[in-house]
């Protein structure tokens, strides 16, 4: 890539994740002392551009989930830094006083994974929409009648049903509602913590063609977070691959799709079903079970049920890199394999 393609690049930034970790205590006896850490997020970097999907997936346990709300400062970090552009200029959210926090709140919002436990059944779907313009001062009573019933129309639902409770709707209109008090404040961010998974199939589709709807007429930027490949090829214009607080592979969703350079990228692919009848399925099963975040692997965190793994494996971290034209991958032998993909 030549210096103004970069350049070019660089302003359609809007977010850059650098070196982000979060380990949590483990605490034990009378006086609570430390006795070790849970590596949850060890030492993520990506970024992602204005206007796009970019996929997080991987096992339950990765570290998806946490990396999402570290990003929203739900949670604070251990170590990195989260760049935002904001008014043209990239500010770091981690320096950003406690103080600050809830103006710079409005840029960034979540999507939960549950509608049922997300929604808090003592509250109408008006206030569990307007809400977030209460607290922020946005707009009088009458005002916020009228936006709440803009939003409940941009997610397919009826202006009549903010004044229901949560019991009355199934869990893709709760889902619905979700979204619509994620769109309240007008947010240019939004971390969708595995919007779908909770759904029936048939509601997924629903859903995800909500989305991508919404970010065409908001203009949103999202983070998807999700388990299910083939849900994230759907929606997402890159995809990152998680395991054990790191990310392995990065690159095009199509092209990771087809050309993975990651071995536990070519394992979870072998798990996505095919369309075709006649195609005969060549899953992968990996060994053992995952490691604990607490005891990870020395070296790299994968090579244990590796089955490409050699002897430099188990004792140095491969590197970060940029393999091919924006596919990254951190695998000794990425260059050697010749990996399967859909």
């Amino acid at each position: 890539m030549n210096d103004s393609a970069r350049s070019e690049t660089q302003q359609q930034v809007l977010m850059e994740v650098r070196n982000l970790k979060k380990y949590f205590p483990i605490q034990r006896g009378f006086l609570r002392q430390v006795v070790g850490h849970v590596q949850a997020v060890d030492g993520v970097n990506f970024f992602i551009r204005e206007g796009e999907t970019l996929g997080l997936v991987g096992e339950s346990g990765c570290g998806k989930t946490t990396t999402g709300r570290l990003i929203l400062r739900a949670i604070e970090p251990t170590e990195g830094d989260v760049l935002y552009r904001c008014n043209g200029n990239l500010v770091n959210v981690m320096d950003i006083p406690k103080s600050e926090l809830k103006a710079f709140r409005r840029e960034m919002q979540i999507i939960f994974q549950d509608p049922f436990s997300s929604l808090n059944p003592r509250m109408t779907v008006f206030d569990i929409i307007s809400e977030p313009l209460q607290i922020h001062g946005i707009a009088d009573t009458v005002e916020r009648k009228d936006r709440v019933r803009d939003l409940l129309e941009a997610v397919g639902l009826k202006a009549q049903h903010m004044n229901r409770y949560p019991y009355a709707f199934s869990g893709g209109q709760r889902q619905r509602i979700g979204i619509a008090r994620a769109l309240a404040l007008r947010p240019r961010l939004i971390v969708a913590d595995e919007p779908v998974s909770a759904l029936d199939v048939s509601v997924q589709a629903q859903v995800i063609n909500l989305l991508e709807d919404l970010q065409h007429e908001f203009g949103l930027t999202y983070l998807f977070i999700a388990h299910d490949l083939s849900v994230v090829e759907h929606i997402s214009d890159r995809v990152a691959v998680m395991y054990l607080g790191k990310i392995v592979e990065l690159a095009a969703a199509d092209e990771l799709y087809a050309n993975p350079l990651h071995p536990y990228t070519e394992a979870l692919l072998s798990a996505v079903p095919r369309t075709d009848p006649d195609e005969k399925s060549k899953r992968i099963l990996l060994p053992g079970d995952i490691p604990s975040p607490a005891n990870p692997p020395s070296g790299c965190k994968f090579h244990p049920r590796c089955r490409y793994a050699q002897d430099v494996c188990s004792v140095q971290v491969p590197e970060w890199r940029e393999l091919k034209e924006n596919h990254w991958s951190a695998c000794h032998f990425a260059e050697e394999l010749s990996l399967t993909g859909i």
